[in-house]
């Protein structure tokens, strides 16, 4: 674990994701690592059992294929290093549990993704944390809300299914200066598009579900953190016991190698289609960072390289409405999570916010643009919004 080699750092975005994390020499010129299942691990004596000096002790703690991808996600992040985890989910709740104690205040943004809200609201506080939502616009603000028991700063930019850019450079400023980390998940953006630590953010977190597995097959989660916080961010990890499977592992570094190029035709697919559905009928407000009508574009172009594939809509109507959207689908499946290559969309729900989400004009619609012809994805959502249109 360490800093980007200098290696690797020289290299363009692809070169990098297809040769990073494994050096085939390693295992006898092998194009990919090999898949290594753990549990127990021998020692050749006693004396380096009591050291624990073997580099590996015990599968919880790594093998060969967790390192290769641990390896491949610091050179894209520029972190000290990152710890695997079983799901996105697990990758906010872990860094969450090892910088905050009983009687700390956590500034958490409203935009956040909804299983976040909900450990928030019931595992934190039943443990005596309290949490604050902020306004994702709040920028510099924040040092408004940050008091003397404040340790985290959490962010999520774009937000979560209504795509708020957050001024991350601002409130990293003025968290660290009243001593809080700031943590930031990073999924909609990965490393590729935006890399956190860069801003100062002192933990990235991705939903490794998403774009680096690309196949809508795997659960995972990346935390990687800057030489500050790695030590007490590992520690946590190893007390609670999380770990991934050599197989995962392997499954994502392989997405990995291609995440890139699938990226790009996401990001490219879905800005097409989101500048199309401005002009249509019936279509309120398109929620899409990357479109200059989007009231955070002048932030996103400032910090983002990219854009992803996943934004949202706002139709006329209500419910009735959207539910006959949504069944009009042909292409476009009914689903949670996004990343993958197929398209996916549903009615999003705001009613746990308390800042944010209560002043559209009608029902939100998400949409995961996948890797399908933009023209027969148009086509489908152009069916789907005449039914919305219809509907009784």
């Amino acid at each position: 674990m360490g800093k980007e080699s200098d290696k690797m750092a020289k290299f363009g975005i692809n070169t990098r994701l297809a040769h990073g994390g494994y050096d085939p020499r390693d295992y006898h010129g092998f194009v990919n690592p090999p898949i290594v299942h753990a549990s127990t691990v021998l020692f050749p004596d006693a004396e380096t059992m009591a050291s624990h000096k073997q580099k590996y002790g015990y599968g919880t703690h790594g093998t060969p294929t967790t390192d290769a991808l641990c390896q491949a996600i610091d050179e894209l992040e520029g972190s000290f290093g990152t710890l695997l985890v079983p799901s996105g989910l697990a990758a906010v709740t872990i860094p969450l549990l090892a910088f905050l104690s009983p009687g700390d205040h956590l500034l958490m943004v409203d935009s956040v993704y909804g299983n976040t809200r909900y450990f928030c609201n019931t595992t934190l506080k039943r443990l005596g944390i309290e949490v604050e939502y902020y306004d994702p616009l709040v920028g510099a603000g924040i040092e408004k809300l940050i008091r003397p028991n404040t340790s985290v700063v959490f962010t999520e930019s774009p937000g979560s299914n209504t795509f708020e850019i957050q001024d991350i450079p601002a409130i990293v400023e003025k968290a660290h200066a009243a001593g809080a980390i700031v943590m930031m998940d990073n999924t909609w953006a990965t490393p590729l598009y935006l890399k956190p630590l860069d801003f100062g953010v002192d933990i990235s977190i991705h939903a490794a579900t998403k774009y680096p597995s690309g196949h809508s097959d795997i659960l995972m989660g990346t935390i990687s953190a800057n030489e500050k916080c790695f030590r007490q961010l590992e520690d946590n990890y190893t007390a609670i016991g999380l770990c991934v499977g050599g197989d995962d592992a392997y499954d994502v570094l392989r997405g990995l190698r291609t995440m890139a190029l699938r990226l790009e035709r996401h990001g490219e697919n879905a800005l097409e289609i989101a500048r199309w559905l401005e002009k249509q009928p019936g279509v309120i407000e398109v929620l899409h960072p990357a479109l200059e009508s989007h009231a955070g574009h002048a932030l996103w172009k400032r910090d983002f390289s990219g854009a992803a594939g996943v934004f949202s809509i706002v139709i006329e109507g209500e419910t009735k409405h959207a539910r006959a959207f949504l069944n009009a689908l042909d292409i476009f499946a009914l689903g949670y999570s996004w990343g993958g290559y197929a398209s996916l969309a549903l009615q999003v729900n705001l009613s746990d916010r308390v800042l944010t989400g209560k002043h559209y004009k009608g029902p939100l619609i998400r949409l995961q643009i996948g890797l399908e012809d933009t023209k027969d994805l148009i086509a489908d959502l152009e069916k789907a919004l005449a039914a919305a249109r219809h509907a009784q």
